[in-house]
């Protein structure tokens, strides 16, 4: 399959991407602890003032967000950045044949470092608020694998679209934050529409069962845990094969 004849020019794209975007950045590496961060502090204000209830989520509330933020993290980074992999490579793309699946699989690097740098945080909140997580924690780089195919999976077919009209990319960000507020990923589950919506909604399950087992050291929704899982594969290999079959003509309209 070319994704593995490839691998060699995903690396080198990744290591590109990741240098060029936080080069060019004053901040540099130090928004991937800022955006979140910002997040959280927000809702922290909102509980404390009651203007907003958190609900019971039975731990330290920063370590209950910053676990929660990092898996969440995983699927807003690599969406936003796969949704624009194949326009901010357009030149590349019209002067040169290769693999377009490398660009959109390579924009899953920063994710991926945005989702270890949030880990870190969380190991070092354990030890401030001097909380002994379960064993599953050593498990968190394997219960992440299903968000970041559904992440992939989307990202492919969101890249083709962002390609031919470009405010999908526009529009991206915003869909993400009006996702983050309708999934119990800062606050816990609670009765009402937002928790009807939680039922149908596999990103709940994506992050919410990996952060009810390293807390709590069990979950009550393991079993929607692996339907979202399911249907992040089915995504993944869906989406991958729709792209693969128009990935030729993408150099005509990028």
């Amino acid at each position: 399959m070319d994704v593995v004849n490839n691998r060699w020019l995903t690396l080198q794209i990744l290591r590109r991407d990741l240098f060029a975007v936080y080069r060019q950045s004053a901040a540099g590496l130090l928004w991937l602890f800022i955006n979140p961060l910002l997040m959280i502090g927000t809702f922290v204000i909102l509980g404390r003032s009651q203007v907003f209830n958190l609900g019971d989520v039975r731990a330290p509330y920063p370590i209950y967000a910053v676990l929660g933020m990092s898996l969440w993290q995983l699927f807003s980074v690599g969406l936003t950045s796969s949704a624009n992999s194949l326009v901010a490579a357009g030149p590349m793309i019209a002067k040169i044949n290769f693999s377009k699946k490398s660009l959109v699989i390579a924009s899953l690097g920063s994710a991926m470092l945005a989702f270890l740098i949030q880990f870190a945080i969380v190991t070092v909140l354990f030890v401030g608020y001097r909380v002994t997580p379960s064993f599953f924690i050593a498990l968190i780089p394997i219960m992440a694998i299903p968000m970041a195919m559904l992440t992939l999976g989307i990202g492919f077919i969101v890249s083709l679209f962002n390609a031919v009209m470009r405010d999908v990319g526009v529009a991206i960000p915003v869909l993400i934050q009006f996702l983050l507020l309708l999934t119990p990923v800062l606050y816990a589950p609670r009765p009402g529409i937002i928790g009807e919506l939680t039922k149908i909604n596999p990103l709940y399950y994506l992050v919410s069962v990996p952060r009810d087992l390293v807390l709590r050291g069990h979950s009550d929704h393991v079993v929607g845990y692996l339907a979202a899982s399911v249907l992040a594969i089915f995504v993944f290999v869906l989406c991958l094969t729709v792209f693969h079959l128009t990935e030729t003509r993408i150099a005509e309209r990028v």
